[in-house]
């Protein structure tokens, strides 16, 4: 198989990783605000993107592989995890196209005073590992659909969804000054919001096709 010909069948994981993690990630919560919050305040913003991006890359890279050893020798798990994790992303999507409705915004005045690389990264930390949601988002639903793809192809999505990590705090933390004013206005998260999802369906219906087309 050709360089071009192997880009040319990674590059669609590789983007498929990137919207399932983008469509997870960027929502309101107390992580964004924290690395949002770091930024305004130029406070350690390197560091907190660092640790932030650097530890989703690891839950990622562990679900994807845990799972795909998991999965290896049982298919009828496998199609199992797939439609649940299809169901996940319909309600997901529904939950977003619902905030769509309702006016909110991000607000981080309230979040205290400077602190030092340590007390930021300990926050960081807190924020990020201390958050259920981050397992089954990250490493279980981003883990077994990661597994999905061939084995040759799953390190091109989990590349992808790391990259997505990585684009996104950083936008936050060192694009803080310009995006606070956006972050602010709720009718920006409502579109937002209905981007996601309408996202999250799209995808949920292509893991239902994929089941399907297994059988």
């Amino acid at each position: 198989m050709s360089v071009l010909s192997s880009v040319g069948e990674a590059w669609p994981v590789f983007v498929q990783g990137m919207i399932l993690s983008l469509g997870l990630i960027v929502a309101i919560g107390a992580q964004n605000a924290f690395v949002l919050r770091q930024g305004l305040r130029r406070e350690h913003v390197g560091s907190v993107v660092a640790f932030c991006a650097v530890a989703d890359a690891m839950l990622i890279t562990a679900g994807v592989l845990g799972m795909a050893q998991a999965l290896g020798d049982s298919p009828l798990l496998a199609r199992g995890l797939a439609l649940g994790g299809a169901a996940f992303l319909a309600v997901y999507g529904w939950r977003a196209l619902q905030r769509a409705r309702q006016a909110s915004s991000l607000d981080v005045t309230t979040m205290g005073q400077g602190l030092s690389r340590g007390a930021a990264l300990a926050q960081a930390a807190a924020f990020t590992l201390l958050n259920p949601h981050v397992y089954l988002d990250t490493v279980l639903l981003v883990g077994s659909i990661g597994a999905q793809q061939p084995a040759r192809l799953q390190g091109w999505f989990a590349a992808g969804a790391s990259a997505a990590s990585l684009l996104w705090f950083s936008a936050l933390g060192f694009g803080a000054r310009w995006l606070a004013p956006w972050f602010a206005r709720p009718r920006a998260w409502q579109v937002l919001d209905a981007l996601i999802g309408v996202t999250m369906w799209v995808l949920s219906l292509l893991l239902v096709r994929h089941v399907v087309n297994g059988l």
